[in-house]
């Protein structure tokens, strides 16, 4: 691993600026008195809003003209090289110390007390929340998230205390730059089938990560997943159980009720009463969970922790309401996995049981697509009516064929087959009815269906 360059460098140009791990490193390095100018693509993002709060400047198309005479270090996502992106030849060519985003990240949180948040689903919620009831409760935490988080004004904070958390991505095996004091581990599901080739390879990536963990740390593991109780059987740490739905673990949910917004939680056979918050859905009750968890492990008072996290207001693009449309309500979420897909679905049905639901989903990238197809034409039983985009792919694919339609057959009647963002606006403001609920869903620029509604009304 390449080490201290970050702390050395003055000057950083960071190639790729806009993406959502990205970002919130940008952040973080500004705060930390560091200049920071950028490139990326004049596609629109949600990132493009936090860049300009933050008055981190970037230049909108890739050019060997942006890079400035004095550069100290390049940061780029791990999506471009120097065989995709010119600027990356470039810097190749002038021999610029450079550093992927996984690393930079790396570099900043192995010089902390770090908290990991990681498995396949929730953790941007679950590391924005603890981030949160952390700087809440007085800890004064330097947090990495990817989305943005309204109560940050961003999707980073930095804080002059101990901790860092961060939200760990385990595409690529990222989890082997990190040296995590603490780790939270809510699920894991079979995903990134264009890296991890079999299930097994993908869990043995968190196996490894949370071995790492020093004695005198702990995990975070959700028993209520199998694949996690056979992920954390060798841990050197000590392992704090939580779950629902098995006994003999540390922490037990209970009494849960209105739409997944209260429920009760044991330690042990103490109980320590009422929790309340405003997101929705068992999963969050799950994230929730594990998160206070882990504040308890770092001595958060219990009454710090439950005015928290009745306050917290959760992040952009996870069940976001966006407003309404001919008194629709629409919703943007990132679900982009199966399971995800459900349980946010099953938590929207669950609020709005008797009204019409229609879900406009975006795939994200052609190999999960194909992998795990007929997971996907499963997920959206909650849905009424279901409208497929064209897959969002990533910058390293480089495939030509539609496989959204593919889904759309394999979903059946009450799925349609949408060109575009523009074709997908129109069709929903002829079709949408008072009181429908539109979730716009997945991993791209879905959200964006909502901008083009905006310009028609």
């Amino acid at each position: 691993m390449k080490n201290k360059k970050l702390k050395k460098a003055k000057n950083i140009y960071m190639i790729g600026i806009k993406g959502v791990g990205m970002t919130p490193v940008a952040q973080i390095l500004k705060e930390m008195g560091k200049n920071i100018f950028g490139s990326d693509t004049v596609e629109v993002f949600f990132t493009d809003k936090v860049l300009k709060r933050h008055q981190l400047k970037f230049a909108e198309g890739f050019n060997v003209k942006n890079i400035p005479e004095k550069v100290d270090l390049v940061i780029h996502s791990s999506a471009f090289s120097k065989n995709n992106n010119v600027e990356m030849a470039e810097i190749t060519r002038r021999k610029i110390p450079a550093l992927t985003q996984a690393e930079a990240l790396a570099e900043l949180f192995n010089a902390k007390q770090g908290i990991a948040v990681c498995g396949s689903h929730g953790k941007t919620t679950t590391s924005a929340l603890l981030g949160f009831i952390l700087r809440e409760a007085g800890f004064k935490p330097t947090v990495e998230v990817g989305s943005c988080v309204p109560q940050f004004k961003g999707n980073a904070i930095t804080g002059s205390g101990k901790l860092m958390v961060i939200e760990a991505d385990e595409y690529q095996n990222k989890l082997k730059l990190y040296n995590p004091q603490g780790v939270l581990l809510n699920n894991i599901d079979y995903d990134h089938p264009d890296y991890f080739k079999t299930p097994a390879a993908y869990q043995r990536a968190f196996a490894g990560f949370v071995q790492r963990v020093p004695k005198n740390g702990f995990v975070v593991a959700n028993f209520d997943d199998e694949k996690v109780i056979q992920t954390v059987k060798n841990c050197r740490c000590k392992v704090i159980s939580y779950g629902s739905k098995v006994s003999s673990i540390k922490y037990q949910v209970s009494n849960i009720k209105g739409g997944f917004q209260y429920f009760n939680l044991w330690q042990g056979k103490k109980n320590l009463g009422e929790f309340k918050m405003k997101l929705i859905g068992e999963h969050n009750v799950q994230n929730a969970t594990a998160v206070i968890a882990a504040c308890l492990e770092l001595k958060a008072p219990v009454v710090k922790i439950k005015k928290a996290l009745a306050k917290f207001k959760g992040t952009a693009r996870r069940m976001e309401k966006l407003g309404k449309y001919k008194d629709a309500l629409f919703i943007d979420d990132y679900a982009h996995h199966p399971t995800e897909i459900k349980a946010t679905l099953k938590a929207l049905r669950q609020e709005y049981a008797k009204r019409n639901i229609i879900c406009a989903f975006m795939p994200h990238m052609f190999s999960r697509t194909k992998a795990l197809l007929a997971d996907f034409a499963r997920s959206f039983g909650d849905a009424d009516e279901i409208l497929i985009l064209p897959t969002y792919s990533s910058a390293r694919e480089n495939k030509t064929y539609e496989i959204s339609k593919d889904l759309v057959k394999k979903i059946g009647n009450n799925a349609k087959y949408v060109s575009s963002i523009k074709q997908c606006a129109d069709y929903l403001k002829k079709s949408v009815k008072k009181n429908d609920v539109i979730i716009l869903m997945g991993a791209g620029d879905t959200f964006r269906v909502w901008d083009k509604l905006q310009v028609i009304n």
